[in-house]
């Protein structure tokens, strides 16, 4: 996976992107992930890369002029390094987007060979560009924060560990909170006594199939008492 990340402040990805799954992935090359300072297709001696907005109002907007040059330019690279694949993604991260969840996360690293993730910032992106060239805007939940690159964090990471070879065991991503609407059971590991708190004698017995039937019960235990919004309309998980 190739992972274009356009952001007014790259130096906010150094660390993220170079520590635990998302660094080995790099070094493994599973994905390839480039940032780009927007500021760079900028024409001002400022590189300014917002201004008022029209109308009047607190706050500024990014300028359609460096986001349209960039995005046409990422766009060509892709045509030309690889002119038989599908086009970029081009993804906008905002407030106003579809929340991301982790059945989006799965199909997004399953289908898309190439993302284009802009960081939204200020007020907001003008809409010219937001019409012209994203495909969709994402969000990680109903608040609202500084600026884009933080989200564009978070989806890069639940992107990239689900990549294969990505996770030193595969099946442990299949299993992790949310993957079919459930969260996941609750876990232990050594001692197996601890301030006068024992584990659950059923994890010490050996017997897989018992320990799989108590999993299934707790998971769906933990769901209904800490997000029973996940089981409304789930019929499945229902009973």
């Amino acid at each position: 996976m190739i992972i274009d990340i356009v952001t007014l402040f790259p130096e906010m990805f150094e660390g993220p992107l170079d520590e635990s799954i998302v660094k080995r992935a790099r070094q493994q090359a599973l994905v390839d992930i480039r940032l780009h300072d927007l500021r760079e297709w900028t024409r001002d001696k400022h590189r300014k890369a917002d201004d008022e907005m029209f109308g009047g109002g607190a706050g500024l907007v990014m300028k359609p002029e460096p986001l349209f040059l960039c995005h046409d330019e990422l766009l060509a690279r892709a045509a030309a390094h690889r002119p038989q694949a599908p086009m970029p993604l081009v993804v906008l991260t905002s407030p106003q987007g579809a929340k991301l969840t982790q059945a989006m996360a799965r199909r997004l690293a399953a289908e898309v060979e190439h993302l284009v993730v802009v960081c939204g910032h200020y007020k907001g992106v003008d809409e010219r560009f937001i019409e012209a060239c994203v495909d969709q805007e994402l969000s990680i939940g109903d608040y609202v924060l500084s600026g884009g690159e933080l989200p564009a964090m978070v989806l890069v990471d639940a992107l990239v560990r689900l990549l294969p070879g990505a996770l030193g065991n595969s099946e442990s991503a299949d299993t992790d909170s949310l993957e079919d609407g459930l969260l996941e059971a609750p876990v232990y590991t050594r001692p197996a006594e601890l301030r006068g708190m024992a584990v659950p004698e059923i994890l010490l017995s050996g017997h897989h199939a018992r320990i799989e039937a108590w999993r299934a019960a707790q998971r769906l235990e933990r769901t209904r008492r800490k997000r029973p919004d996940l089981l409304e309309g789930n019929s499945r998980n229902e009973g």
